[in-house]
């Protein structure tokens, strides 16, 4: 089988986004992330804010041959950290080549739209 994906992924825009005007479809952000390998994949998660230290080191398993949504406005990785409101960017540094993408559901303005973005090691 050929490697699929890439280790190593900053996604640059994050901003998790308010609920607007209809609370059962609250705006939030999403990661997911696709294993396509027959071992599970070990992600190492970094944060980085506009206004704080950054928090790093924070941990992810993505089984094998699956994929994984989460919802950043949730408690995230298995920490269950509370990503603060306001801008961040997010790394990925994965021990096997995974596939990743981040999302938004920006409901302020009845808009969604999916950003993604790499840096491969």
């Amino acid at each position: 089988m050929s490697e699929i994906g890439y280790k190593h992924y900053m996604f640059v825009d994050g901003d998790l986004p308010g609920n607007g005007e209809d609370p059962s479809l609250p705006g939030h952000e999403a990661l997911m992330i696709t294993n396509k390998n027959t071992v599970d994949a070990h992600i190492i998660v970094n944060l980085y804010f506009e206004d704080k230290e950054p928090v790093k080191g924070l941990h992810l398993t993505i089984p094998a041959e699956r994929v994984v949504c989460y919802r950043t406005d949730l408690p995230f990785c298995e920490e269950q950290f509370q990503i603060p409101f306001g801008q961040y960017s997010l790394e990925l540094e994965s021990d096997i080549a995974v596939c990743a993408s981040f999302g938004r559901l920006d409901r302020r303005y009845n808009l969604g739209y999916y950003v993604t973005g790499y840096c491969a090691v």
